[in-house]
């Protein structure tokens, strides 16, 4: 059997690839069986400082498959998958996801739980939990207003419109969109100068905006300053080296 999930490291870059393109990366059990096991690996990772969350084939994924709906798979847990999806966007380190072609329902969902959003020109949105008679369960009534607002999350959840990437960008579903053949040089170039922080800082500085979101300014001020992670292990070496390159300029 192929692995639902591949899982790449390049240096402290980790790129997770959902490969089912046969089936445009659908989501059964295994494909969650596998996702909670890269997750419980990440969480525990320190080499590990940003993560990409792409999809094999044609589509990023185009949502949760209704074959294994239709056949009735459960998992012991009925609220495994959510608590998967919950998981992975609390991992410790940034994660990008990279999306291309379809991205529907719990795809959407999925791509959702990711800090940043970059889309090729031609990917589509939409939630059809309504289409199919369904209620999302993976964080879509959280996350999807919390990005486009609530009448805007309303609207989508509604209709189960289809939502081409320029518009999802001007709505504020995506972080960035670019033509198709770029794509693959956009992420490159965003995981670089993430890559480029301090790991120390960015999961900090994560953790401090998930923690915080939803306070009043005051209550997420004294967060801050009491919650404080303090400066990182490298951080006097980084701040010399900068000295170091002003004396020479």
């Amino acid at each position: 059997m192929s692995e639902r999930i591949l899982r790449r490291d390049t240096g402290a870059l980790c790129t997770l690839t959902l490969n089912r393109p046969e089936k445009l990366n659908a989501l059964d059990e295994e494909t969650f069986e596998e996702l909670a096991g890269h997750v419980e690996s990440l969480e525990a990772d320190e080499a590990i400082a940003c993560v990409i969350l792409r999809g094999a084939g044609r589509s990023f994924c185009a949502g949760n498959d209704l074959d294994d709906i239709a056949a009735g798979r459960r998992s012991e847990d009925p609220h495994f998958r959510g608590k998967t999806v919950e998981r992975l966007a609390n991992i410790p380190q940034p994660l990008v996801a990279q999306i291309h072609g379809h991205c529907y329902t719990g795809g959407l969902e999925l791509a959702l739980a990711a800090d940043l959003l970059i889309a090729a020109e031609s990917a589509r949105f939409a939630d059809t939990h309504g289409k199919w008679g369904l209620t999302p369960l993976w964080g879509m009534s959280q996350r999807l207003p919390r990005r486009v607002g609530v009448s805007r999350a309303k609207e989508l959840m509604f209709t189960s419109r289809t939502v081409s990437a320029p518009e999802a960008l001007a709505i504020g579903l995506l972080d960035g969109c670019v033509p198709d053949e770029l794509l693959s040089e956009e992420i490159g170039g965003l995981t670089a100068a993430i890559l480029a922080n301090s790991s120390f800082s960015n999961r900090a500085n994560k953790r401090t905006l998930e923690d915080t979101s939803g306070m009043s300014l005051q209550a997420g001020l004294r967060h801050e300053r009491d919650e404080n992670a303090g400066m990182a292990p490298d951080a006097q070496e980084r701040i010399a080296s900068f000295a170091k390159r002003k004396r020479a300029e």
